[in-house]
């Protein structure tokens, strides 16, 4: 049995009709760039969260950059973000001329350790960016509480955690502002690339609209100096017709991720960590195992694609060689690269190809050359 790690083709089949409708809308009305089709997305994205604005760009990097600029941080400043995250988190503090200041990441959640944020903070630090890492929310209570204290500006990177809830509020909503991304593997996705920043901070929300146009606060009339990240009317036209089934797709995948956590639970592996009072979205299933790479291979071999997420941690990556950090620094972030793995997830998974995936672990694991 073939087991793609995702399969987007297997979700566009399912909508298929809707999704080809609203493209041909797009182009027969050449309404490509922005517009009305970005528009309406926008305000549906907005009304879903709860949040006053939403600001559709090119992409979830450029949403992270332009919400940084907005609120004022640049040169000299630093930014905490977690040792364990794509590296768009902490590209985007540096290409504004900032500092990421890296933090290690919980053991369990994966997200940023709590307990080591106010060791970070110096008289330089402006912000934090807490990563909802693999569809799980971060410790936002804490975390804004150490905001208050020490005077910080709070930007939730959610391009992993659509939907997502904590505490009962949904993620995007807590900080002062968030970055969305809607790169087309993500929970929400777009046919290319395109990203969102939502806030209920009205001098965010002008400022970021500003910059992402070119700094325009009228066609032709530029207050400052911008950049171009506008999203797509196609994309905003997907978007719109995704985000209805987003709910739906989301009990999917954590009714998958319940049945691998059944099927998975006596093999002495680390599963996913989900509190009470969070909705874990399980953009991927990541899982804990020794010998990774030899259990990549084996399961390739029974037809099952698998990820790494991430191989190298932030701090250790050749692009912050600078900072000279050693594994010592970020001990929990050093130890988990090396034995992460993501097991497929996504809305269209089987139960068949759950049991084929978790059954063909299973044997990997209490074979005599990998032993846990």
């Amino acid at each position: 049995m073939s087991v793609p790690f995702v399969d987007l083709k297997a979700q566009y089949l399912t909508i298929q009709n809707e999704i080809d409708s609203a493209i041909a809308k797009v182009v027969s009305e050449t309404a490509f760039i922005s517009g009305k089709y970005a528009k309406a997305f926008e305000d549906a994205f907005a009304a879903y969260l709860g949040v006053k604005h939403c600001i559709a760009c090119g992409n979830g990097t450029d949403s992270l950059e332009i919400l940084l600029q907005a609120m004022g941080i640049g040169a000299g400043d630093e930014v905490l973000v977690p040792a364990n995250t794509w590296i768009s988190t902490a590209e985007a503090v540096t290409t504004i001329g900032a500092t990421p200041v890296f933090v290690d990441n919980h053991p369990e959640t994966y997200t940023i350790d709590i307990a080591k944020i106010e060791e970070k903070i110096t008289p330089r630090t402006k912000a934090i960016i807490p990563v909802h890492l693999y569809g799980l929310p971060a410790e936002m209570d804490e975390i804004m509480a150490i905001a208050k204290k020490y005077h910080l500006k709070v930007m939730e990177d959610c391009a992993q955690a659509h939907a997502a809830t904590y505490k009962g509020r949904k993620v995007g909503t807590i900080g002062d502002c968030a970055s969305f991304s809607f790169y087309p593997g993500k929970n929400l996705g777009a046919y290319g690339d395109a990203g969102g920043m939502v806030t209920n901070d009205d001098e965010i929300a002008h400022k970021a609209r500003m910059i992402a146009n070119h700094g325009q606060i009228a066609k032709n009339t530029h207050a400052i100096e911008g950049r171009n990240s506008r999203m797509d009317g196609i994309q905003g036209a997907v978007l719109s017709v995704k985000l209805p089934y987003l709910e739906s797709w989301t009990e999917a995948r954590r009714k998958h991720a319940k049945r691998y956590n059944e099927l998975l639970t006596d093999l002495g592996i680390q599963l996913p960590f989900e509190p009470s009072y969070s909705r874990h979205v399980y953009h991927l299933y990541v899982v804990q195992v020794p010998n990774r790479d030899e259990i990549i291979a084996k399961l390739k071999a029974e037809g099952i694609d698998t990820g790494i997420h991430y191989p190298t941690a932030l701090p250790f990556m050749e692009a912050y060689k600078r900072f000279n950090h050693q594994p010592d620094d970020f001990p929990v972030a050093y130890k988990q690269m090396s034995q992460l793995l993501s097991l497929p997830m996504y809305a269209e998974l089987t139960d068949a190809m759950i049991e084929h995936v978790c059954k063909s672990l299973k044997q990997v694991l209490q074979r005599a050359s990998v032993s846990v």
